[in-house]
């Protein structure tokens, strides 16, 4: 993990392998940003004519490289474009420095410390470039050359070291903004690692222990449930999805407690560790990418570790529901009828979707505690993604002041979502003349369709909101901002950021 540090030392002295600057986009040509004005004015006041020269013009995510100017120790200089520049009296955003700052970690790889001059106006700027760093720097090479060091799996290992100039060392403020950048970003990261592990070695038990072992490091108690505790208990959307795969399901809850809470707040996450489709099979070319089916369940993970980490003044259990979907002789067949851990029924129409089977009986199992809200997460529907294209999650929910605040929480910490409805009228295609329910609805609006199934394993009275992360989880184009390809880690910080607002008092 790439180290974080706040400097209060000047660029031209600070021995470093680059000094990185933010140039933004203006009326007539590039900006240099604040924070880069030793550097501008080693290059006599001219530094935006020589970037606009080498072809800068300050576009979000543009990097263009100089050498560094005469007395100055580091060797390079790298301008990373921020966007537009703000109007009149307006700051650069915390999410373009965030975006910025992760280009930059990227473009460094391989470097051992760059010094960060980018605007720093408050500590919040300081966690955003920080946070950017460590998400920009990431990579995952664990199963290149054997599992040899990073370099020479890849040529580069990941910038070592961000030391972030016009920092307050000393400032409170500062300090803890860090500390919560690295406690999210390292957790983030977690995730970003379970969701790229090839299926053969991560399967829910695997998975489970690896929870385990990280609740037992962070004070979190942990429960896991295998196949006997699941059929005791009566699980059987859990158990009918992993019904066909050799590796067995598991349900795991994740307990972090503070002795100032005063609220709970429940976090369930779906965890197909792979998903074929089972019996109803996918077709050729949507196979390759199914690992990325328990993204939800790494996400939950990662922000119950992050809310231990930071010591949230709330109570957060997380439910991780895991299985593998597989076809085999024993695997569920579509017209098969399950009864859930509610003692509903449904009919299985489809087994491809598995989601909500598993997702059904952890709701019904975070319902049985009665926290204040429950909110799940999920790669659930490919009709989402059509919806809302890559980049953007759907939030649909029972209490459409709770689902605001959860949108608004998520544009704040940089991870666009979109409210989306669940119109009753769709209720009725889930009719289903043999059980209590279908699993299957009508073929348009599929994404609310399963938001209302969902909506049916809600205890009564209980506020929900269902978070469906198909699009961005698994970014399978080039790398963009702080996001790699393949594992984003997507709705970790809006998960955190909810659990900080619960904690603050600001959800009611």
């Amino acid at each position: 993990m790439t180290a974080l540090t706040l400097s209060t030392a000047a660029a031209p002295g600070l021995r470093a392998d680059a000094i990185v600057i933010g140039v933004a986009k203006g009326a007539k040509g590039p900006v240099v940003a604040p924070g880069a004005e030793a550097v501008d004015k080693a290059y006599d006041g001219r530094l935006a004519g020589v970037l606009e020269t080498l072809g800068a013009s300050g576009g979000e995510g543009e990097v263009t490289k100089l050498p560094a100017p005469s007395g100055f120790k580091a060797p390079l200089v790298l301008a990373v474009g921020l966007g537009p520049v703000p109007e009149k009296d307006a700051e650069y955003g915390t999410e373009a420095l965030r975006k910025a700052a992760g280009v930059a970690a990227r473009a460094l790889a391989g470097s051992k410390k760059a010094a960060f001059a980018l605007p720093l106006g408050d500590a919040a700027d300081a966690g955003a470039i920080g946070e950017g760093a460590l998400l920009g720097a990431y990579s995952f090479d664990a199963y290149k050359d054997n599992g040899k060091d990073a370099k020479a799996k890849n040529g580069k290992a990941p910038l070592a070291e961000v030391a972030l100039l016009g920092g307050k060392p000393r400032d409170k403020a500062y300090k803890a903004a860090l500390e919560r950048a690295v406690a999210v970003s390292e957790e983030l990261n977690r995730a970003r690692d379970l969701v790229n592990t090839p299926p053969n070695d991560l399967n829910p038990e695997s998975f489970a222990a690896i929870a385990q072992a990280a609740a037992k490091e962070h004070g979190i108690k942990v429960q896991v449930l295998d196949e006997k505790a699941l059929v005791k208990g009566g699980y059987g959307g859990i158990l009918g999805v992993g019904a066909g795969s050799a590796a067995g399901p598991r349900l795991v809850k994740l307990s972090y407690t503070s002795s100032k809470a005063k609220k709970h707040l429940a976090l369930v996450g779906k965890g197909i560790t792979y998903d074929s489709g089972g019996i109803s099979l996918k077709p050729a070319g949507h196979n390759e990418t199914m690992k990325c089916d328990m993204s939800g369940a790494a996400s939950v993970f990662a922000a119950v570790v992050a809310a231990a980490r930071l010591g949230l003044e709330v109570n957060v259990t997380g439910w991780l529901a895991l299985a593998e979907n597989m076809p085999s002789g024993s695997a569920t067949r579509p017209g098969d009828v399950l009864r859930m851990y509610s003692g509903k029924t449904v009919e299985v129409l489809n087994t491809d979707a598995e989601g909500r089977l598993v997702l059904a009986d952890a709701l019904w199992a975070a319902s049985q505690e009665k926290p204040d809200a429950i909110v799940d997460v999920a790669t659930l529907t490919g009709a989402m993604v059509l919806a809302l294209g890559n980049r953007t999650f759907g939030i649909m929910g029972n209490d459409d002041a709770f689902r605001a605040a959860l949108v608004e929480a998520a544009e704040e910490v940089g991870e666009p979502a979109w409210p989306m409805p669940l119109p009753e009228h769709l209720r009725k295609g889930m009719d289903s003349p043999t059980a209590d329910i279908a699993n299957m609805g009508e073929r348009m609006g599929g994404g609310l369709v399963a938001g209302l199934f969902l909506r049916e394993f809600v205890g009564e009275g209980i506020t929900w909101a269902h978070l469906d992360i198909a699009g961005p989880a698994f970014n399978e184009g080039g790398p963009f901002g702080y996001t790699p390809k393949g594992g984003t880690g997507t709705a970790v910080r809006t998960l955190v950021r909810l659990a900080e607002l619960t904690a603050a008092g600001d959800l009611g």
